[in-house]
């Protein structure tokens, strides 16, 4: 199981969640939006580490964690039918390089490109935590 943590008032960031909650029903990942300092505080997570995007943390083993396009491209590796096309991306020459500059462009802009929520959004599935979830 995985934590995701997302920035839930992004527009591109909750439809790529929202995208995830269809494909894998709460299986694999849990969701928390960025702005939910209980779940940041318990993971040790600091607002200028959500200024470098999305982040991915292995339930069992948290030291585990990914950010970033990092994150994205693990998320796409754990997905059913995906690793593949994880591998295959990674194996082009600067392909990795040139992912995540665009990856950095659109964290750095992505209100500007996409838009901002109104409200926040609450994943379906949430990250819970010693019984309570966020």
């Amino acid at each position: 199981m995985y934590h995701v943590i997302y920035d839930g008032n992004c527009n591109l960031c909750v439809n790529l969640v929202k995208t995830l909650e269809q494909l894998d029903r709460g299986k694999q990942f849990q969701y928390a939006p960025m702005q939910d300092q209980s779940v940041l505080d318990q993971h040790g997570i600091t607002p200028q580490d959500c200024e470098m995007g999305m982040l991915l943390i292995h339930r069992e083993h948290p030291t585990q964690r990914w950010q970033g396009s990092e994150a994205a491209e693990e998320i796409g590796r754990l997905l059913p039918g995906a690793e593949g096309l994880v591998a295959a991306y990674r194996a082009i020459p600067g392909a990795k390089w040139m992912g995540d500059r665009l990856y950095e462009q659109i964290r750095d802009h992505r209100y500007t490109l996409f838009g901002k929520r109104d409200r926040l959004y609450q994943s379906t599935y949430p990250t819970c935590n010693a019984g309570t979830c966020s």
